[in-house]
């Protein structure tokens, strides 16, 4: 009973047994108007023979009577009420009823009333003669022939609904089951099929139901799976391409630290150019340490959690304009650090730097692959409740499919080859700190990032 076909069963059978129901009433009411009638026409026959011969015989005229089921009859003929047969009546008369003009509501409301009146009552029930004998004929008769004569017609009419229900509601069992309960179990298979081996693409459902519903489903079914075992897949690709990383930052960082070690000796240089650029080669190599190390950790788990200290923006900006303006040395490409000096943010700085160093190097690859001049310009402002700071450049804008998976790794990527990860590594890294990396404008006139750090001083 709790599958759907079973419940289909009973809710047929219900509703048929409730349709019959609402058929029951006016039959009941026509059976006892029809019952009525009856009796007014064997009275009337009965009559005839009164007459044939003026005078009758006391036990003529009662076995006439009870052949009609009556007391007496009255025929008016030619406005004269005339007294054709009688006998005595036991009880005075209860109530009259007159088929002449009853419509069918009054006959309705009768019959219910019959029915639930167990009592057996004298009646007066008035109507047409048959062939137009007449005016009217008039008898007297017991309710309870009526009454019982309903009560087994009612029940015959309920056993009969009741099976019909039944055998109705079988069929519609067996075609729902067919039409319906097989598909959907089909659907079912499949799916538990799939669930087994996901990535396995020979479990996806082909839809073959000829029902529109169903179908849908189906189609609806198999591009929830397609794209899922693409999903699955790129998820592997990404975990293996994870572990690669891993391994090459793990090596990386050896690397570095080696030659972290020979920078130091190179800060003891008496050349006083190597020892002004020293510095800032040993803090690139210190920062590429940390990176693979972060990435070592990224591999076990999610990227780290941001240190949180006061940190002046305009200092982490000056690493980012220093370290990117070795590279365009030999471009037409211009980067400015607008950041006022006393802005003074809650941040991690290296975290801080690895974004402000992720935008300003996707703005400069922009720029130089259009071959034309152009300007970066990093500027930052205290609002209500964030601090700000703003990545503009003046290059061609970003195209559509950049802008619709803009923070998706490895589909948001603008450049030729390049992987797409930067924007969604520096949106993490901000999220980490309670705030979010926007991109507010794009287009001929150049793209502008805002990073939004929260003031408020339960932000993380």
């Amino acid at each position: 009973m709790n599958s759907l076909s079973g419940r289909f069963l009973i809710l047929t059978t219900v509703f048929v047994m409730l349709a019959e129901i609402l058929i029951f009433v006016p039959s009941i009411a026509r059976f006892r108007e029809d019952f009525l009638l009856n009796r007014l026409e064997r009275a009337q026959i009965a009559s005839l023979a009164l007459l044939a011969d003026d005078m009758l015989a006391e036990e003529l005229e009662a076995e006439l009577l009870a052949n009609a089921g009556v007391y007496n009859v009255v025929l008016r003929r030619d406005e004269v009420r005339q007294l054709m047969l009688s006998s005595p009546i036991p009880e005075p008369i209860t109530k009259t009823y007159d088929l002449r003009d009853a419509g069918p509501m009054v006959l309705i409301g009768d019959a219910v009333a019959r029915l639930f009146t167990p009592e057996n009552e004298i009646i007066r029930v008035i109507g047409e003669p048959v062939k137009g004998a007449g005016l009217l004929i008039e008898v007297t008769t017991d309710s309870m022939p009526l009454r019982m004569a309903m009560t087994d017609y009612g029940l015959r009419i309920l056993g009969l609904s009741f099976v019909i229900s039944i055998i109705t509601a079988f069929f519609l069992f067996l075609a729902v089951r067919v039409v319906l309960v097989k598909p959907i179990k089909s659907v079912v298979g499949y799916m538990q099929r799939y669930a087994s081996a996901p990535e396995d693409a020979r479990g996806i459902i082909s839809p073959g139901s000829k029902v529109t519903e169903l179908r849908e489903a189906e189609e609806a079914l198999q591009q929830l799976q397609t794209e899922l075992t693409q999903a699955l897949k790129q998820r592997e690709r990404l975990a293996q391409l994870g572990g690669a990383v891993a391994k090459v930052s793990h090596d990386l960082r050896n690397i570095l630290t080696s030659a972290q070690l020979f920078t130091d000796r190179i800060e003891a240089s008496d050349d006083p150019l190597v020892r002004r650029m020293a510095p800032k080669l040993v803090n690139s190599i210190t920062r590429a340490v940390s990176l693979c190390e972060s990435t070592l950790a990224f591999g076990k788990a999610e990227e780290p959690a941001p240190t949180l200290t006061m940190v002046p923006l305009r200092n982490v900006a000056e690493d980012v304009v220093a370290s990117e303006q070795l590279a365009v040395a030999d471009s037409c490409v211009e980067i400015i650090n607008n950041v006022p000096q006393d802005l003074i943010a809650r941040a991690d700085p290296e975290q801080m730097f690895r974004v402000l160093m992720n935008l300003v190097r996707n703005a400069r690859q922009a720029l130089v692959a259009s071959g034309n001049p152009g300007r970066i310009t990093i500027s930052g402002c205290t609002q209500d409740t964030n601090w700000c700071v703003e990545v503009r450049d003046t290059g061609p804008g970003l195209p559509p499919k950049a802008r619709e998976n803009l923070f998706t790794p490895f589909q948001g990527g603008v450049r030729k080859g390049g992987s797409g990860l930067g924007l969604a590594i520096s949106q993490e890294l901000v999220r980490g700190h309670g705030g979010d990396l926007v991109l507010t404008e794009t287009g001929p006139q150049g793209t502008t990032f805002e990073i939004r750090l929260p003031r408020g001083e339960g932000a993380f």
